[in-house]
């Protein structure tokens, strides 16, 4: 039997996808949430699985490099040039769309696969503001403006960390930065005691790791280059999403790749995780206010993570394993763009994030009206479990 053709990666995508969505949902593992742990409360835990994950990805891409079953030069993330401002810019976007939702697009397939309705929309307007920015309306002005601000790498050299360091000095140090990154990401989760009675959020870390390594080698191996011409990719959440609603609507051959099996994948996973733990349940938005900002956050999030080149998966983890000059950009721009969404959510203006960091000074503080629903991430499946839980 010939494993090679479409539909072997859409199968091996679905697969991925299952064991990821089931782990992350599990493990109760967000990326926002992660991220409003450490800015609001000063809780770095789930922060460090992500860079656990991020840290396994590395390791096991390169791995993949080194025996020669990946071509880093063939994937999208290290490519000729670096587009800094669409990156940097599209970063922004996505981290203040993600605080607007409470969750990224990999959260809201998880809270989708739960029986959270407001993802169902979300993902939605999502997916269209995605495809408006990959070809549609937006795609114009993304690439004859947005992408012309971006630095060109001289020959052979492409758009990563080692290529960077080579072009400086002219030494090939690729399997030693590898190893450095690598081991200062996993390492700060090792040494964490408090992660060590939390067996369930690692092992989601653990798991998105390699299923990231699994996704950069289906989709090297289950093409035929004669036949099909494709860019080996992994986990991404931004134009598979776009990809899947254009293919469900005009184009079902469309949805035969491994991005679109990867989306059904997680949400199954997801569901399954649910239901086996009885958590399943049927969610909606509270009021309009709700609705509105959620709305209002997929369109950031669709439009940013187009222009972004991924999501916080995408770009944090899938382009962190190419050790690609766009993921600390990405990462940063994200951050920067959740912490100014969470003043937001929480305080109603991005003038509280400046008298935070006492650059203002502090305003007298106004009760807010009794009955306005300004729930951040802890209306999701993340904010409200204690971590420690996640022991057996």
């Amino acid at each position: 039997m010939d494993f090679i053709g479409p539909t072997w990666l859409a199968a091996a995508g679905l697969a991925i996808g299952v064991v990821v969505g089931f782990a992350v949902r599990r493990a109760r593992l967000c990326t926002f949430g992660a991220l409003e742990d450490a800015f609001v409360g000063s809780d770095t835990r789930r922060i460090r699985v992500f860079a656990l994950a991020v840290g396994v990805a590395i390791a096991g891409a390169q791995a993949l490099i080194f025996f020669g079953l990946l071509d880093p030069s063939r994937t999208t993330y290290v490519a000729t040039a670096l587009p800094w401002l669409g990156v940097l810019c599209g970063g922004l976007m996505f981290g203040l769309g993600m605080a607007l939702v409470g969750t990224c697009a990999f959260g809201s397939l998880i809270r989708l696969g739960s029986g959270d309705l407001r993802s169902f929309v979300v993902m939605i307007v999502f997916g269209l503001a995605a495809y408006a920015t990959l070809r549609g309306v937006l795609a114009g002005f993304r690439i004859s403006v947005i992408e012309s601000f971006a630095v060109s790498m001289p020959p052979p050299i492409r758009a990563d960390i080692p290529g960077m360091f080579e072009s400086l000095t002219g030494l090939d140090l690729r399997w030693v930065i590898a190893a450095g990154v690598s081991g200062a990401l996993i390492a700060p989760a090792l040494i964490d005691r408090r992660l060590r009675k939390a067996p369930r959020l690692v092992s989601g870390g653990l798991v998105l790791g390699l299923g990231t390594v699994a996704g950069w080698l289906a989709t090297g191996q289950l093409v035929d280059e004669f036949v099909q011409t494709s860019a080996p990719q992994s986990l991404t959440f931004v134009s598979p999403v776009a990809r899947a609603l254009f293919g469900i609507l005009f184009d079902q051959d469309a949805l035969l790749e491994f991005g679109v099996g990867s989306v059904a994948g997680v949400v199954a996973g997801s569901f399954a995780a649910a239901r086996l733990s009885r958590e399943f349940r049927w969610e909606a938005f509270d009021d309009p206010h709700e609705m509105k900002r959620h709305l209002g956050g997929a369109v950031l999030m669709g439009v940013g993570g187009v222009v972004c080149g991924g999501c916080t998966i995408g770009q944090g983890v899938t382009a962190g394993s190419m050790l690609a000059l766009s993921w600390p950009i990405a990462v940063t721009g994200m951050a920067v763009g959740a912490r100014i969404g969470i003043s937001v959510v929480m305080e109603g203006s991005v003038l509280q994030l400046a008298r935070s960091l006492r650059l203002l000074p502090t305003a007298p503080v106004r009760r807010k009206r009794k009955g306005r629903s300004d729930r951040s991430s802890s209306d999701s499946f993340t904010a409200s479990v204690d971590i420690d839980r996640n022991a057996p």
